[in-house]
């Protein structure tokens, strides 16, 4: 069964713009396209009933008897950043998939019933904004207006694109993506862990406890330019000064929080106009702030928006763009869930250990929407979203197995035990 899944996980990593080990795979081109027939077939294959909304995301359902009492779903992505690797989040959709299929085997009958998801896009690859399916299906408010702006970098804006995909709807119909409350009785994503802690303490099962939040800052500083030979020290307005002690600003604050829990990262930095000869008259970064106490990491959002300004004032720029671009509160995993999870576990005979997680997952939104909680696997030297991403089938199938347990759990009358 599990060799299957690995075969399935290697025929995905086919759909890629870029040569093997690596996988490119961005939000509704035709590798992207290609994965989406895959995970349909792999749905139709395991008898789910399949449905796409207006923006791509697919549900693969299997009606329980009693399916008024919500829906126990699971699942992941397919995305992939350019020449990353073919574990994270693929593991979650066809582990969704196969786990599901292994209760077929059993005979286990369903009362709440079961689905599994492929999310659209939870990369922010293309338009710059990560999780763009879970987000709407959790009716963040913000997204429409923020899909409407959306252009990639050949100036392709989000709605052409999905219409180019196949989705003529997705400008103007994500209200239907949206869901109630009371649509999902539970939610558990299957992951990489993406991280070394699993795999050095030798652990087979992460339960997570709390997903870190991120907010996104995009950030501008305008100097005067001019030749590189010319222009004395002492006269120079440099924008990329500006922007390298800025990023190491970043640094000190996210350092300065005393959490290990908050960190921060500028992940681009753009110079214009680019030449070794050329003072930067301008300077574009891209920082990540993340962390599961959100008072904590919004300040420190609000001393590098200062230092933003200090810099500037100081050095003779003008600080032109200080955006936050996103700030999406963290989520707390569900007690009741983590529970279920702590079980199966342990009649699985599998270690486990209560983590919480840095990166972050469609589970971020759709822990708005529904009782949530993730499940996390070993990952080789916990490296991802690079080439030499790994895990094993062992660790995979640990990981289906405590999902599939969990699944059936939350979809018949299980009770957590009390404490």
């Amino acid at each position: 069964m599990y060799d299957k899944s690995n075969q399935q996980i290697d025929k995905l990593a086919t759909f890629s713009d870029t040569p093997a080990p690596s996988v490119t795979r961005i939000l509704y081109t035709d590798n992207d396209v290609a994965a989406r027939s895959f995970i349909r077939e792999l749905m139709e294959s395991a008898q789910l009933t399949v449905r796409e909304d207006a923006i791509g995301n697919i549900f693969g359902r299997w009606e329980g008897s009693e399916p008024s009492q919500g829906v126990v779903a699971s699942g992941s992505h397919t995305d992939a950043i350019p020449y990353a690797g073919k574990y994270d989040g693929v593991v979650g959709v066809v582990g969704a998939v196969e786990a599901i299929k292994a209760l077929r085997r059993a005979g286990f009958q369903p009362k709440r019933s079961l689905e599994a998801i492929m999310f659209t896009s939870e990369e922010p690859t293309r338009f710059g904004l990560s999780c763009i399916g879970s987000r709407v299906m959790a009716g963040d408010p913000r997204v429409a207006v923020s899909l409407a702006n959306a252009v990639d970098e050949d100036n392709v804006t989000f709605t052409l694109a999905a219409n180019r995909a196949g989705y003529d709807e997705a400008g103007d119909n994500l209200q239907s993506v949206a869901v109630g409350n009371e649509t999902y009785a539970a939610f558990v994503e299957l992951h990489i862990e993406q991280g070394p802690l699993l795999e050095e303490q030798g652990v087979s099962i992460g339960i997570v406890t709390a997903i870190a939040g991120p907010a996104s800052l995009g950030v501008e500083f305008a100097g005067g330019g001019g030749h590189a030979g010319a222009v004395l020290m002492h006269l120079r307005n440099d924008a990329g000064l500006a922007a390298a002690e800025l990023a190491l600003a970043v640094e000190r604050h996210v350092l300065e929080s005393g959490s290990q829990d908050t960190v921060g990262t500028t992940g681009t930095v753009k110079l214009y106009p680019g030449a070794i000869n050329s003072i930067p008259r301008n300077a574009q970064l891209g920082i990540d702030i993340r962390d599961i106490d959100g008072s904590r990491r919004d300040a420190v959002v609000e001393r590098v928006r200062a230092t933003a300004h200090e810099i500037a004032a100081r050095r003779g720029v003008v600080l032109q763009n200080f955006t936050v671009v996103n700030q999406d509160p963290p989520a707390q995993s569900t007690d009741f869930v983590i529970e279920a999870l702590k079980e199966a576990s342990e009649e699985l005979g599998l270690g486990h250990k209560m983590m919480i997680s840095r990166a972050y997952h469609d589970s971020l939104f759709m822990a708005r929407i529904a009782p949530t909680a993730m499940i996390f696997i070993p990952c080789y030297r916990g490296y991802s979203h690079r080439p030499d991403e790994h895990a094993t089938l062992e660790d995979m199938a640990n990981g289906v197995r405590v999902l599939a347990l969990t699944l059936s759990k939350l979809s018949s009358n299980w009770q957590a035990p009390l404490e």
